[in-house]
């Protein structure tokens, strides 16, 4: 059996520990990248007696990709917008 355990810390009010055997590394994934599982202190996966830390794995996979202001080019984007809204009027 492989299961999942999700540990969240709620600070002075304590700790809480997710534990579902029907969810899926998908599910998991994705409720972290949601925002569901938030202030995470780890999480295992339990595959029959082995126990393995895989919260970097999760977070790295969860992570959405920052693309930084100097990469994007508002120029070009407005030229491209021009040059679709022309092929799609009328003649």
């Amino acid at each position: 059996m492989q299961y999942f355990v999700v540990m969240i810390d709620y600070g002075r009010r304590g700790r809480e520990a997710v534990v579902d055997p029907e969810m899926t590394r998908r599910e998991v994934v994705a409720r972290v990248a949601s925002g569901e599982y938030s202030n995470i202190s780890f999480i295992h996966e339990i595959d029959d007696r082995s126990v393995e830390d895989v919260t970097t794995d999760i977070l790295s996979e969860a992570a959405v990709p920052e693309i930084e202001a100097g990469e994007v080019d508002l120029q070009a984007d407005r030229f491209d917008r021009l040059r679709d809204l022309r092929k799609h009027e009328r003649i």
